[in-house]
């Protein structure tokens, strides 16, 4: 399993490595939007009300379909107008509406584990779609906003949270972070996570053009070290979200796609509420 797991992991940021290194913005806005696909189906099997359902696979088709129609004009040398009132409108209401909502409603439902039974399926599911979409619309803003080294930047915050939690829970976890969606998380877990996110940022700042460095030069450092903290713990509860999801569809992993981990979403649950976050706190239309 292990063997299998690190092969997969391999490959994947191979493929990663290679669109975000090819000429040209397609390859990864394709990839973005595979994975987006992929997560949001995913999503929607663990949530929709009726189960078994060819819902979820045809609503996420459409959904990839659409956001190809989307970057299509983003990426037009002249974007029709009607792209261009879209994509500020959704900046304006949808990125900050899903932003909110991971704050208050997933974190609330977290927090109160309700994990004995499926409930809430419709809004759970609408929550996806737009949750999906939105972190989808804001890797590729930030991407042809910022470049490829801002969002390996961005999604090496993520990593060293996860892997820090990993081993700081192994080595000192005692108490138990919420025990009723993820018996194996532990606050202590949860602090390395943080505090390794938090570093990154900083060291990472003194790399131009950076997550970090773009962060240093808009704000001081304490407010760095605030936003910072406060990603690191929304990628644990985007992670904790999605074991809330699957405990109560009564499944270990969102899908099989990815040998040895499991589903996409498995795989970009805690990137699903920071990457919003990420694009308004950076600036949504500068450069």
């Amino acid at each position: 399993m292990l063997k299998q797991r690190v092969i997969t992991a391999i490959v994947l940021l191979a493929v990663l490595l290679g669109a975000l290194l090819a000429p040209g913005s397609w390859p990864l806005v394709l990839l973005l939007t595979l994975i987006a696909g992929c997560a949001l189906w995913e999503w929607l099997r663990l949530t929709w009300p009726r189960q078994p359902s060819a819902a979820p696979v045809v609503l996420a088709l459409f959904c990839a379909a659409l956001m190809l129609l989307v970057a299509m004009q983003w990426l037009a040398a002249a974007p029709a107008a009607w792209a261009v009132a879209l994509q500020g409108g959704l900046n304006r209401v949808l990125l900050p509406a899903v932003a909110l909502i991971w704050v208050v409603a997933a974190t609330m439902l977290v927090v109160q584990g309700q994990a004995q039974r499926r409930s809430g399926g419709a809004w759970l599911s609408l929550f996806g779609v737009l949750a999906v979409f939105a972190v989808w619309m804001a890797l590729v803003q930030l991407f042809l906003l910022r470049g490829a080294w801002f969002l390996v930047s961005l999604l090496a915050l993520i990593w060293f949270a996860d892997i820090a939690a990993y081993f700081t829970g192994k080595a000192l976890g005692r108490r138990k972070l919420a025990p009723r969606v993820s018996p194996g998380k532990t606050w202590e877990g949860a602090a390395g996570g943080v505090l390794a996110a938090t570093l990154w940022v900083f060291a990472s700042a003194y790399w131009p053009g950076s997550f970090g460095d773009v962060l240093m030069q808009r704000w001081p450092g304490w407010v760095v070290a605030a936003i910072a903290v406060f990603l690191a713990a929304l990628s644990i509860v985007g992670d904790l979200f999605e074991s809330l999801l699957k405990r109560r569809a009564g499944v270990k992993d969102s899908s099989h796609l990815l040998p040895g981990h499991g589903g996409v979403y498995d795989r970009i649950d805690a990137l699903l509420p920071v990457a919003p976050i990420a694009l308004l706190i950076t600036g949504v239309w500068s450069s």
